[in-house]
């Protein structure tokens, strides 16, 4: 098995656990809530080593990416969420494949894809995760939308933007827009407008000291219902957003009853939206509906997830409906953007995409599954069933077609050819070594004479890596510079 290094950028392996030593804080505050018990049962539960899953595509082909990880040691078990396995050997490795590089799968707790799961959107559902960074969760619905429709991302923190626009680059999502704005505004752009909204609240983390180690050290209870605030108002702002009828999934990685059930008593005081129903099919117990002076029977309907109980993290999920009108925030003010929408057929992007089908004789109407954006010399793409037509909302709206150059002739993005590349016939390239796959992966040049200069679409085993330009030198990779910075194993 070769591994290519390059700057570790994520790290999955278990071979070291760094010890946790659980506060008197969170210790007191977890016994006022449940009893000693609990505490003693989460002590066992932060000094243990986390387990590991992967979520992949409910629509894609499960087997044969199960017998290409044996091929690196790493075997599989499925869990009762049926996209979802439990990564029983190989945890040092899970995050380290090709697979992974190439977003064929997403390694994911348990516990987290459950918030998306119960939302399950479809392409038909304009869908906005309110608090979206890393990605974990926008990414599945996304999956859960087979990738069409409408998805908008919103972060609000600049270096979580970083990593939630990583993710969905390599998940080679065409459906998201991003938008960094703050959660609590967001109405004031979108206001009775979408279907379904999960708000998978920022917290105090009680669910995730296992990986979390630092919230030991700073947790206490002023902190959490200051956080509780903030909640408050994220889901107040997804209720003003959400059409009358839509649903909002409301969920945290904590374990506090003030981020939880007091944030979901205040809203269903307030706010026209009903708590309702749902199947969850981990084992979970009811929300509180009594704690000292606080009572409400309704939330017997949200669910806790008690990490131990699972095998994964702490979580806390509620299903909630809009019943009727909410008074809209005044409408925010954006100025007009530079990029335009096109359809496969506009005069201006015909010829470009003209040159895609001859040059590497992708049919037309693959082509006209998607609409095009012009950034200046950019060509962007989303799918043709995007809505938001005023784009100037997205700091990121959907992946790379490529680049217009001098002679106005469209240099393919690798983005682009991991979407069109199993649709193209020509000017296709198979690498069929591990050496030229490591030098082109490392963004280097392959030494190999072709009948024909110019741009390629690179496939190794079935798998599209992206674009490369055949010079006189060789094949020079175009393989994409944030996919190169984790450690690849090559089986």
């Amino acid at each position: 098995m070769i591994s290519i290094r390059f700057q570790f950028h994520f790290n999955f392996s278990q071979s070291k656990k760094t010890l946790i030593e659980l506060s008197k804080n969170i210790a007191d505050y977890l016994e006022s809530l449940y009893d000693r018990d609990f505490v003693e049962n989460y002590r066992k539960y932060i000094e243990s080593y986390p387990n590991q899953y992967i979520r992949i595509d409910p629509f894609s082909d499960h087997q044969s990416l199960i017998e290409r990880l044996k091929n690196y040691g790493i075997e599989l078990e499925k869990t009762v969420l049926p996209f979802a396995y439990k990564v029983l050997k190989g945890s040092d490795k899970i995050g380290k494949t090709l697979e992974f590089t190439l977003g064929l799968y997403y390694v994911q707790s348990l516990s987290s894809m459950i918030p998306p799961h119960i939302l399950n959107p479809t392409y038909n559902d304009l869908t906005l995760d309110l608090c979206a960074a890393p990605g974990s969760k926008t990414t599945q619905l996304a999956e859960l939308m087979e990738r069409k429709g409408t998805l908008i991302a919103n972060e609000v923190n600049q270096q979580r933007v970083g990593s939630l626009n990583f993710n969905v680059d390599k998940m080679n999502l065409s459906c998201i827009g991003v938008m960094k704005q703050k959660g609590e505004l967001i109405s004031k752009t979108f206001d009775n407008f979408f279907d379904k909204i999960l708000v998978d609240a920022p917290c105090s983390a009680l669910g995730i000291v296992q990986k979390k180690n630092e919230v030991s050290n700073w947790w206490n209870l002023e902190q959490a219902e200051k956080i509780a605030e903030v909640q408050f108002k994220l889901l107040v702002s997804a209720i003003k957003a959400a059409k009358v009828g839509a649903e909002i999934i409301y969920s945290t990685c904590t374990l506090t009853i003030e981020e939880n059930e007091f944030v979901l008593d205040k809203i269903l005081k307030k706010y026209p939206v009903e708590i309702e129903e749902f199947d969850l099919p981990l084992k979970h117990v009811p929300g509180f509906t009594k704690f000292g002076e606080f009572e409400n029977p309704k939330l017997a309907l949200a669910k806790r997830i008690i990490p131990w109980d699972n095998d994964s993290e702490g979580f806390f999920v509620a299903k909630l409906r809009k019943k009727s009108e909410t008074e809209p925030l005044v409408q925010s003010n954006y100025s007009k953007s530079h990029k335009i929408f096109f359809i496969h057929d506009h005069k201006f992007i015909k010829p470009y995409l003209n040159q895609l089908h001859e040059y590497f004789g992708i049919e037309k109407d693959i082509l006209a599954r998607f609409k095009y954006i012009q950034s200046r010399s950019d060509l962007l793409f989303v799918n043709k069933d995007w809505v938001v037509e005023e784009n100037s909302y997205f700091i990121k709206l959907g992946l790379k077609l490529g680049v217009i150059d001098r002679k106005d002739k469209l240099n393919l993005h690798s983005d682009a050819a991991r979407t069109f590349g199993k649709f193209a016939t020509k000017n296709k390239i198979v690498i069929d070594s591990k050496e030229d796959l490591e030098i082109y992966l490392n963004g280097s040049t392959i030494k190999k004479e072709l009948d024909a200069l110019g741009q390629k679409i690179v496939e190794y085993e079935g798998m599209i890596l992206g674009s490369a330009v055949q010079t006189k030198e060789g094949l020079k990779s175009q393989f994409p510079r944030n996919l190169r910075t984790n450690e690849i194993l090559l089986q």
